[in-house]
């Protein structure tokens, strides 16, 4: 499925053939910033594995500009146990100069939109604190800030936070979820569940 965006925009699904470039827009994210917590860059093997797990279930998608690959937004397990099966992890990167150029929100904008209509329920994202680019575009975007991790994840020699933002897909509402992918939803209510861990 492809989206025009502007006039030289195109925004569509990747595939396993975006994974280098997505890898080159990936690494100085990496190497020189807190925006990730991952502390080597991945191949482009390994991202090929990444976006094709990620269009199984989530999406993955790709801003082309006149045709060249530059930025990317996907949607990813938030956890994996059951129940949490309606609520998706979104993140966007974009090539350095691309920051405040409406690459981020075309890509979200489609990006949500998609994760929308599998029938997910809830985006959530995870910003490493300060960065006020990436906070204004989640803002902007309609997510809203739920709380704040303190000191947990340690990189470039310091102590970092993560501030958790989330938005709705959709209406909220109260009604019975759609069908998981591959089964069913449980509606049950306290039929012995023990487990007491989130």
């Amino acid at each position: 499925m492809d989206d025009r965006v502007g006039t030289d925009w195109l925004v569509r699904d990747a595939t396993g053939d975006d994974a280098a470039a997505c890898a080159r827009i990936y690494e100085p994210y990496v190497r020189d910033t807190v925006v990730s917590f991952e502390l080597e860059p991945p191949t482009a093997a390994e991202v090929a594995g990444r976006i094709a797990a990620a269009l199984a279930r989530h999406a993955w998608l790709v801003l082309e500009d006149d045709g060249r690959v530059v930025g990317y937004a996907y949607g990813s397990t938030f956890n994996a146990r059951a129940a949490y099966d309606w609520t998706t992890s979104v993140s966007v990167y974009t090539e350095p100069g691309r920051r405040r150029t409406g690459a981020g929100r075309a890509l979200y904008t489609a990006l949500l939109d998609r994760l929308a209509a599998r029938g997910y329920r809830t985006a959530l994202a995870g910003i490493a604190l300060p960065n006020d680019a990436s906070v204004g575009l989640h803002t902007a975007m309609g997510f809203e800030l739920v709380g704040t991790y303190r000191r947990v994840g340690w990189k470039l020699g310091r102590w970092n936070d993560v501030a958790r933002y989330q938005r709705p897909l959709g209406e909220p509402t109260d009604d019975a979820p759609p069908e998981r992918p591959g089964g069913t939803v449980d509606t049950a209510v306290g039929e012995g569940d023990t487990r007491t861990s989130n």
